[in-house]
């Protein structure tokens, strides 16, 4: 499956949200994200992603696995992604440690979620902020199963951001990990 997201800085985050909350309604959730790589960095040097994410809401919490290949679309910078739950992140995390992984930055996000059908396709609004990074941010993403439908599916989350006030010279493809990273003064660091 490919993801194909974009992402963009929100000026008026009151104002995104109201008219979000006429789509969905929205969950607000805490994503504690821990990112692994080899010592060497090659998963980052070669553009791939490892993460375990545990998400806390309201009524429960729940962790999920994700590795993510290289862009494919540099403009939007959407990848292939698998992703699984986990019963158990601590053990999750004990494997990759065990496996020679190490943690290369942990993270918290705020979310408020909204999950709406638009444009023929189902799709999940997030409006995150980073407590590290300045700003609020907002992605729109939907889950393709070929490249040849990125496309298409780019198009109609560009539909979306629009419909929701966002300007073109807003849209970002800047990775949380690397803005922590610079936030902390340096690339990559690991979690205290």
């Amino acid at each position: 499956m490919i993801e194909a997201e974009l992402k963009a800085r929100v000026h008026n985050p009151e104002y995104v949200m109201e008219l979000l909350d006429r789509r969905a309604e929205g969950r607000v959730e805490v994503y504690q994200d821990t990112y692994y790589d080899a010592p060497s960095g090659s998963l980052d040097a070669q553009d791939q992603e490892l993460r375990v994410r545990t998400i806390h809401g309201p009524d429960s919490t729940r962790s999920v696995l994700t590795y993510k290949g290289a862009r494919i679309d540099p403009e939007s910078g959407s990848k292939p992604e698998h992703e699984t739950c986990v019963e158990n992140p601590e053990a999750v995390h004990a494997m990759l440690r065990g496996l020679g992984f190490v943690p290369a930055i942990a993270f918290q996000k705020r979310c408020r979620n909204y999950e709406f059908n638009s444009h023929g396709r189902s799709l999940l609004a997030t409006l995150v902020q980073v407590p590290e990074i300045e700003g609020t941010f907002l992605e729109v993403e939907t889950m393709v199963p070929e490249e040849q439908e990125l496309s298409a599916a780019l198009h109609g989350l560009r539909s979306v951001m629009a419909e929701l006030g966002i300007q073109e010279d807003d849209f970002t493809t800047e990775l949380y990990t690397v803005a922590v990273g610079r936030s902390r003064g340096a690339g990559v660091t690991p979690p205290a």
